[in-house]
């Protein structure tokens, strides 16, 4: 079947500052001036240059190089070098838009060079891989766009990571002239088989990226700036915890180069193991951080109860996996902020969701931020905190399909608006303004990025009643200081959480009565396996009938429409798998006694 056109047309107007359009950039970034930071330099795209592998790793050379599509002629950004303004691009076809391969290169980098030469013993990078697996510095090349410029200690990248990666650590829209600003990403795993020895292997299939990304005046450039990224590679969920590590760390870096980051890795070889369930207090370039690791991902961290809520400071007792606090997540919802609930009932129910930003930093925080409402409800789909066209899942995840089950994406170019207009909920992060009405966010060019700030669903229908007492205290918050948005950011992690704990009652309820009797267990032979009973959706139901549920569903047939729902989800089979695990420990543990 011939492939429809996909006409960019009206996307090189003007440019103007992302940053000036965006309030909550004020909170993230540092500013200077308002020009633009781009020259014109080149119609292609840059590819980043073959990374650097440790000795003993063969990795076989492409001797013939790669034939590779013209550019689409992507936005002015810090990825990728400027477009001329008075060339319009003729009409291009989705297949042009698809992330490019990449293409293996010989070209050596510097601070590699400068890396390798930093002293560290075996024993510390064994210490250090426990909590990360490498710290990467990565630069924008005019020949080559990013590129990881160095990584330490010393580890494997396959050429696809190391895209993804290069990517990923740099925003895709223009966001300041000079100034900083934090995000996280997630990408894929694609080197599986790797030795321990030469990097940590991760527990999920994905690398998580916490990156500190800077711009600011070189008069050395050909662009007239310098554009760099230092991104904490971990293979664990700790959002609330490597936000902080990269916060601190990231400026210092800037400031002062390699000695920081041989000292932070110091510090991170001295941490104890990152042992479940254990609070430790970690020494990190003159800071001390108080932590609390979960014992399971799916588990609720601690949030202060309210009389505690006044003098809990997120840079102090931090829960790991929770999102990350600073700035307050209140400030993303503000336009969806009615409409909450309605989001909360579609990642229950698996249903996908596209999260639109005017940065990266804005889209990780919230990303992370509604997977963290779901707990303890596993998450059944995946989740990219922040996603690039470049990212090697680009295709997989975006395209004319229906998309996946449970997805949340969370995106800044405005391409996406249009390649995902088939997707049914659309979560558009951002401010109202002063008069009740949201203001369309602007990219640097001066269009629309993305739909307006707010919520938009083309199928769903809400279950289940609002907490207006919550909604006035959301709504004074807006009005009041950091610490009021700090506080109603916290009541309303606590009340979805809550509200997710009450979606579950009813079913933990039903399967107490699928736990084998005492009499049952004493009768049944130690050759076989004590288990669950099978779960049966009527006796739920009439379980679920006698004893009635918490939650404030706005009619009995609502009620019952959104528990047959949820019980065709994947994340409910994970839950309910989740469950009978931990049963058939309990019930072998007592046999064995």
């Amino acid at each position: 079947m011939r492939r429809a056109a996909l006409r960019l047309n009206g996307y090189f107007e003007e440019e103007e500052d992302i940053g000036l359009a965006s309030p909550y950039l004020d909170i993230i970034h540092t500013p200077a001036s308002s020009s633009t930071s781009s020259t014109v330099e080149s119609l292609t795209t840059p590819t980043p240059a073959r990374p650097s592998f440790p000795d003993g790793f063969n990795v076989p050379q492409i001797q013939t190089i790669l034939s590779r599509k013209k550019s689409l002629g992507q936005l002015a950004s810090p990825s990728s070098p400027s477009l001329p303004r008075l060339t319009r691009p003729t009409p291009l076809v989705r297949s042009q838009t698809l992330p490019r391969v990449f293409q293996l290169e010989n070209k050596p980098r510097r601070r590699q060079a400068e890396l390798d030469l930093l002293p560290v013993t075996p024993e510390t990078s064994e210490k250090m891989r426990r909590w990360i697996i490498g710290i990467a510095i990565v630069d924008f090349d005019v020949d080559d766009g990013p590129v990881i410029d160095g990584i330490f200690p010393p580890s494997i990248l396959l050429p696809a990571e190391s895209e993804n990666l290069a990517f990923s650590s740099f925003p895709d829209s223009l966001q300041f002239d000079t100034g900083s600003q934090s995000h996280s990403f997630r990408i894929r795993e694609q080197a599986k088989s790797i030795h321990a020895e030469k990097r940590p292997p991760t527990t999920d299939g994905f690398i998580y990226g916490y990156s500190h990304f800077t711009q600011k005046k070189d008069a050395a450039s050909k662009r007239g700036y310098e554009q760099r990224s230092v991104v904490i590679l971990t293979q664990h969920q700790f959002p609330a915890f490597f936000s902080l590590v990269i916060s601190i760390f990231g400026p210092l870096f800037q400031q002062h180069g390699l000695p920081m980051l041989e000292a932070a890795c110091q510090n991170i070889a001295t941490w104890p193991d990152p042992v479940p369930g254990a609070t430790l207090e970690l020494g990190l370039l003159g800071s001390v951080l108080r932590l609390a690791l979960p014992l399971t991902i799916n588990e609720q961290q601690f949030t202060p109860d309210p009389p505690a809520v006044g003098k809990y400071d997120p840079r102090l007792h931090i829960a790991a996996s929770s999102p990350s606090l600073t700035p307050a997540p209140l400030l993303l919802f503000e336009a969806a902020v009615t409409q909450l609930w309605s989001v909360w009932e579609c990642l229950v129910l698996c249903e996908p969701l596209l999260v639109f930003g005017v940065s990266p930093a804005q889209t990780s925080q919230a990303v992370w931020w509604l997977r963290d409402l779901m707990r303890p409800i596993p998450l059944a789909g995946d989740f990219r905190p922040y996603f690039t066209m470049q990212d090697g899942d680009h295709s997989l995840l975006v395209n004319r399909l229906p998309p996946k089950p449970g997805i949340l994406l969370g995106v800044t170019n405005p391409f996406f608006e249009k390649s995902c207009d088939h997707w049914p909920h659309v979560l558009s992060l951002g401010r109202r303004s002063s008069n009740g009405s949201t203001t369309a966010q602007k990219s640097a060019i001066g269009i629309p990025a993305g739909p307006a700030p707010g919520w938009k669903s083309k199928t769903h229908k809400r279950f289940i009643s609002k907490d207006r007492t919550l909604l006035k205290q959301l709504e004074s918050a807006f009005r009041g200081d950091a610490k009021a948005k700090l506080i109603a950011s916290l009541a309303l992690r606590r009340h979805f959480h809550s509200r997710t704990t009450e979606l579950i009652t009813p079913l933990a309820r039903y399967l107490n009565t699928l736990i084998p009797t005492p009499t049952e267990v004493s009768r049944t032979s130690a050759k076989n396996t004590l288990r669950l009973k099978p779960f049966n959706n009527v006796n739920f139901f009439a379980s679920l009938k006698a004893h009635g549920s918490t939650l404030p569903f706005r009619s009995t047939g609502k009620r019952t429409e959104f528990y047959e729902r949820f019980l065709r989800t994947p994340g409910f089979g994970l839950w309910l798998a989740q469950q009978e695990q931990i049963v058939e420990l309990v019930l072998k543990e007592k046999r064995a006694l």
